[in-house]
């Protein structure tokens, strides 16, 4: 509904279908192996070169954002290709692969202990310092998936690099599928405002 919603405002809407997601062949599924948001923030660069040359889109007008592993790539274009978009929202995001799921990770990145730099290649948290453009984190408290505390982690990491040009928006009573009415809402009106002042 709200890529409908931003369509009938005037925006042009690519739902991006970059390398892991499901559906393809192994090359396709295994191409982010220790080294997770780095293939998918390439195939964003093709999206966004893609848009400029085919959509008549305002290269510096591109606004990005997703929720969990779409709030992952945020982080990671945001914060390595920081001239890809010029604002985005990172909902229920994950921050550092080594708090996350180990039955997922360990597929993709192997663990910590013994793939550490496989970890630190591909968790947003190293890359913070890279941030230049505005930056929305919606974050639920009671998140069961991507745990909250390592959003505060991510935003503390901001907080001490001096970066000003970011909004946290905190949902206390919500798990990482959110389930209020009231809390979409508010999710989606913060987006639509951060690309209605930025784009």
């Amino acid at each position: 509904m709200f890529h409908s919603m931003l369509v009938q405002k005037g925006y042009v809407v690519l739902d991006m279908d970059y390398r892991a997601s499901a559906g393809y062949g192994r090359d396709w599924r295994t191409a982010i192996y220790r080294q997770m948001g780095t293939p998918e923030v390439q195939d964003l660069h093709d999206g966004v070169n893609w848009l400029v040359e085919n959509a008549n889109v305002d290269r510096e007008r591109i606004g990005t954002y997703g929720g969990s592993y779409g709030g992952f790539l945020t982080f990671m274009s945001m914060f390595t290709a920081p001239d890809l978009f010029a604002a985005g929202a990172a909902l229920r995001p994950v921050t550092d692969w080594a708090h996350y799921n180990t039955p997922y990770t360990a597929n993709i990145l192997n663990t910590p202990d013994i793939d550490p730099i496989a970890f630190e290649r591909s968790s947003p948290i190293y890359f913070a310092d890279g941030l230049e453009k505005p930056l929305l984190i919606n974050a639920p408290m009671v998140d069961d998936n991507v745990f909250f505390h390592d959003t505060v982690r991510l935003v503390q990491r901001l907080i001490e690099l001096e970066k000003e040009d970011f909004e946290t928006a905190i949902y206390p009573v919500e798990p990482h599928g959110f389930v209020q009415p009231s809390s979409w809402l508010d999710e989606y009106r913060r987006i639509y405002k951060l690309f209605e002042e930025n784009l």
